[in-house]
């Protein structure tokens, strides 16, 4: 794999977009004229998940990972949450950065993990349909399985399990907050690597005894909704201008079998019609497909493919 996640420290920038400041990590590109790839995590994480990815991206393309609006450093961006709110977010930042499609020389990649990857596809199909050259969904952005009658508030309990919970505790002391996470039975054997360990540091506010998540349970409520059932939220990748890559991990939230997607039901989404192509990321879940060697390579070729597509355009 390429270079080691702690190897190029980003920067904190922050964007502007509507009510504030959207807080963001960037790692610079060694050469101008490089590929632009904005990675957009999934509802309740932040932009350091990304950070082993960004890690064999930096240099070689010029990359932007924000903290959506209600998480993290942007957890003060009030209201109205809702996907459409995170795609306006989205659209600024690349704005901002100078996403042109009309350029010809830069080529965008927008990149989203989980819940991002709807964002991704919503900004993507709509408010940056002229900014985005590529773009790679992972495990998200596709319709989950959702029970027509089943409440809202119920499945994302489900589909969110004990990461749901840290929202409503406070821990008194950051050992309190590891052995937290170490009970989760995906992000549990993660906890000693350091860029996870960053990771779930950029989730803490306050100060002992009284850290607590950042997120804002609100905001995942109202994205979760959005998520599992806004029509056209779902729909947004049957209406793509530009070909899609959707990787997926072979297990689930806690590592269950099978995961979020399968075979089965991918086949029957009609992703050819949609310009979607489906990887599968043997042996990983939807945490550890953006840390274990295997998924951080499957999603950089993925943006390196993209990027390769649009300079050949």
């Amino acid at each position: 794999m390429s270079t080691p996640a702690d190897v190029r420290t980003p920067e904190e920038i922050r964007v502007p977009v509507e009510g504030g400041d959207l807080a963001a990590l960037y790692w610079a590109a060694d050469a101008p004229a490089a590929p632009l790839v904005v990675l957009v995590h999934g509802i309740t994480g932040n932009s350091m998940v990304w950070a082993k990815v960004a890690a064999a991206l930096a240099g070689e393309c010029e990359v932007v990972a924000p903290d959506l609006r209600g998480r993290a450093r942007s957890a003060d961006l009030p209201g109205p949450y809702g996907l459409s709110a995170h795609a306006a977010d989205v659209t600024a930042l690349l704005q901002r950065f100078g996403a042109d499609a009309e350029a010809g020389a830069d080529a965008t990649v927008l990149v989203g993990h989980s819940m991002g990857g709807f964002v991704a596809a919503l900004a993507t199909a709509g408010s940056a349909r002229d900014l985005v050259h590529g773009l790679v969904l992972v495990d998200g952005g596709l319709p989950f399985a959702v029970p027509p009658a089943a409440d809202t508030d119920d499945m994302l309990a489900v589909f969110l399990g004990s990461s749901l919970d840290r929202l409503d505790r406070s821990f008194p002391e950051l050992p309190a907050v590891r052995a937290f996470w170490s009970e989760h039975p995906a992000v549990g054997p993660w906890v000693g690597d350091p860029a996870v360990a960053d990771f779930l540091m950029r989730d803490l506010t306050g100060t002992e005894p009284d850290l607590h998540s950042a997120v804002v349970h609100e905001a995942v409520r109202v994205d979760g909704a959005d998520m599992l059932r806004n029509e056209a939220v779902l729909e947004a990748t049957t209406d793509l201008p530009v070909p899609a890559t959707l990787l997926w991990a072979t297990r689930g939230m806690a590592g269950e079998v099978p995961g979020l997607y399968d075979e089965v039901r991918l086949a029957g989404m009609g992703l050819q019609d949609a310009h979607v192509t489906a990887v599968e990321v043997p042996d990983t879940d939807h945490w550890s497909i953006l840390w274990t060697e295997l998924g951080v390579a499957a999603v950089t070729a993925a943006v390196r493919a993209a990027a390769a597509r649009t300079a050949l355009s």
